[in-house]
């Protein structure tokens, strides 16, 4: 589908998500020739640099963030072309006259507004377009996480932006639902009739989604420390990724169909009380130890830490779905920093077989096992059990395996790739909807104030470990283990 002309205009321009991953994902679209040649970019800042020096600035944090196998001169050079910058104060609507100069006054360019900056400034950001006549029933903005801090910021931020844009205008950004693994988990859930009659609380034993991290917070502990590992990774990417699991299937691929059956997901889980809080939910912050085999340091002891920080940068935490489809079947979610390795997965673990046949130690069995991998390579793993080789009826696991970079050969794309070309498309299908946003901050909240009424240090573990012991307790109570636990040597 040929994308209309447009002005993008990206709001914290020469912030650190713009060079990393936004401005990268728009060269390799342009290399794609997926833009129109007039399309344009507009950066947005507070720093007072001319055009020239903004490329330079460009060309020194987000060139070296794009692969050298699509890296081009001439291309390049054409990409920056498109590239312009404006100067201002987000929050003053007075400064806000050179970008009314700078876009196009016609109705046959789409105006896509991208907020990569804080929430705090969102309205005013908002408030602003609309009183400089940018923001028209015809544009569209994209919010960068995290939405809120809790349930009642979350409902501000929507209030305050819906006083502008209406809710098709509106596009609250998970980059984690670009992957081109959970685009095929829809794929392998609606496309195929195989896994629908096993989809269920009838074979599936429990559900794991892990999204694990080698690095520590770096430089980032001013923001992280008024964050945390819930507010930043399990409210929004780990919550999204379970809502797809378990989902019904929707009448559609259409954006509501979708995110209608989603939300049915969020208010399906089961609420936490004080007994279920302190048994099923584990915060930890990691502490000095090793990683690939170099020191690192602890959280407290980070560049700008607090020394005395409570801030989690692990959690782990049980969850439950009230419906026929899922009533008593254990979702683990788990995510941190400094962990044994960068990964992030899916496991749908299916129940033992009821009874063997085969005249070997069934305790070498291993459960089937579906695996989604989102990263670092994207793909798809079913674990089964079949005969060796050799006389005798002996079996052991064996692996089927889809690796989607060698299974298909269409060159890869990221995932703000996707987000951006489905943002100037108006798809608003991988996007959160304000009650989906709503939905999860309420259940996520009731951890939140838990945390801050029993006023004790997130559990201690390694660096280059797996967590705090307490996590391995808490798949353990259900006689269950993480599946790195359960491979064998």
């Amino acid at each position: 589908m040929a994308l209309a002309d447009f002005d993008l205009v990206l709001f914290g321009g020469g912030g650190d998500l713009a060079m990393r991953k936004l401005l990268p994902a728009m060269y390799a679209r342009h290399c794609a020739k997926d833009f129109p040649a007039s399309a344009r970019i507009v950066c947005v800042g507070r720093h007072a640099w001319s055009r020239e020096e903004f490329i330079s600035e460009v060309q020194a944090h987000a060139q070296p963030h794009i692969p050298a196998e699509i890296f081009d001169a001439s291309q390049w050079q054409s990409f920056t072309s498109r590239i312009d910058y404006v100067s201002l104060n987000a929050t003053e609507a007075d400064t806000y006259t050179q970008l009314v100069e700078t876009l196009r006054n016609d109705d046959n360019v789409q105006r896509v507004f991208y907020l990569a900056t804080p929430p705090t400034v969102f309205a005013d950001i908002c408030h602003n377009l609309a009183v400089r006549g940018l923001a028209t029933p015809k544009s569209r903005v994209v919010l960068e996480k995290p939405l809120g801090r809790d349930l009642a910021s979350a409902k501000q931020i929507n209030a305050e932006v819906a006083h502008v844009f209406a809710e098709e205008q509106i596009f609250r950004i998970d980059h984690y639902l670009g992957k081109e693994a959970v685009q095929n988990l829809l794929a392998l859930r609606f496309g195929n009739v195989l896994f629908e009659p096993l989809w269920r609380r009838e074979w599936i034993s429990d559900v794991q989604i892990t999204i694990a991290e080698e690095l520590g917070v770096g430089g980032r502990t001013g923001y992280y420390d008024t964050s945390g590992a819930l507010r930043d990774m399990l409210q929004n990417h780990l919550l999204q990724l379970l809502c797809i699991v378990a989902m019904e299937a929707p009448v559609s691929i259409s954006a509501d169909a979708v995110r209608d059956e989603k939300l049915k997901v969020l208010r399906s889980l089961k609420p936490f009380t004080q007994a279920t809080l302190a048994q099923n939910v584990v915060r930890g912050q990691y502490r000095g130890g090793h990683v690939q085999g170099k020191e690192v340091l602890g959280y407290r002891k980070e560049e700008g830490a607090n020394p005395d920080s409570r801030t989690e940068t692990f959690v782990a935490l049980r969850a439950e779905i009230d419906t026929w489809r899922w009533a008593g079947v254990p979702f683990f979610l788990r995510t941190g920093k400094r962990m044994a390795d960068s990964l992030a997965e899916i496991v749908v673990r299916f129940k033992p077989i009821p009874h063997s046949i085969f005249a070997q130690n069934t305790a070498s069995f291993q459960p089937n096992c579906l695996v989604i991998r989102l990263q670092p390579d994207e793909g798809l793993q079913l674990n089964l059990m079949a005969k060796t080789p050799g006389d005798g009826m002996r079996l052991k696991p064996a692996e089927l395996e889809l690796d989607f970079r060698e299974s298909f050969k269409a060159p890869r794309m990221e995932a703000y790739e996707r987000l951006l070309l489905d943002v100037l498309r108006g798809q608003l299908t991988l996007f959160m909807r304000s009650d989906e946003l709503e939905a999860a901050w309420e259940w996520v909240e009731p951890i939140l104030n838990f945390w801050e009424q029993n006023d004790a240090d997130p559990m201690p573990y390694t660096a280059g470990s797996w967590g705090p012991a307490a996590a391995s307790a808490l798949v353990g109570r259900d006689g269950l283990q993480w599946r790195e636990e359960a491979l064998p040597e």
